[in-house]
């Protein structure tokens, strides 16, 4: 098996709907200009309130993506 190295980088995503969104909108983000994105570690879940009532999902996750080799 071939030896690889991975990048781990932090974005936080967010949603007025849930942390699923918040999640999936940092992802998809992320992947416009990331190649090779291969896991996504939840690491913090946090929201925002206004008056009472939530304004805000937001997560923020640690992305890795694989290195390019020259092979």
């Amino acid at each position: 098996m071939a030896e690889s190295v991975y990048r781990v980088t932090e974005v936080i995503g967010t949603s007025s709907e849930s942390w699923e969104a918040a999640a999936r909108n940092a992802v998809e983000t992320a992947a416009k200009t990331v190649r090779d994105l291969r896991v996504a570690e939840v690491v913090k879940t946090d929201l925002t309130i206004e008056n009472g009532a939530i304004k805000s999902y937001r997560v923020r996750l640690g992305l890795s993506f694989k290195y390019e080799g020259n092979d």
